[in-house]
């Protein structure tokens, strides 16, 4: 199960740090433009950013607290962040009628929850 959780834990940080890093740093207008992104014309350029940071913040917190042995309880923690606001990004999509995007959200959040569930069942972060 170890390895499992290890590998989409990885995995999800990957991910959550390219798109979180994507909405830091590239401008708002060029974003809401971009292909895929249609939905950030639909918030607010600063909430953008938030969920940026928070993002690059849980994908952090998905691997660093395991790997330095430091805080390691915080793992958990930052897999249900994560699984919010994929829950938040998921019901953007519902009022957006984007089938597509829904669809991926809740993976996201499934796994989200498959690495919070699992580092709390066994009692190792990953």
């Amino acid at each position: 199960m170890n390895v499992a959780l290890w590998i989409v834990a990885g995995l999800l940080a990957l991910l959550f740090l390219f798109a979180g890093a994507n909405k830091v740093l590239i401008p708002y207008e060029t974003l809401s433009k971009a292909p895929l992104s249609e939905w950030v014309s639909h918030v607010s350029p600063g909430l953008v950013k938030v969920i940026g940071v928070v993002e690059i913040l849980g994908a952090l917190g998905l691997i660093l607290p395991a790997v330095t042995g430091i805080a390691p309880a915080l793992v958990p923690v930052a897999a249900l962040g994560l699984a919010t606001v994929m829950a938040g990004a998921a019901l953007l999509h519902v009022r957006l009628r984007d089938p597509k995007h829904l669809t991926l959200n809740l993976v996201y959040l499934a796994l989200a929850l498959f690495v919070a569930i699992g580092a709390l069942a066994t009692g190792h972060p990953t």
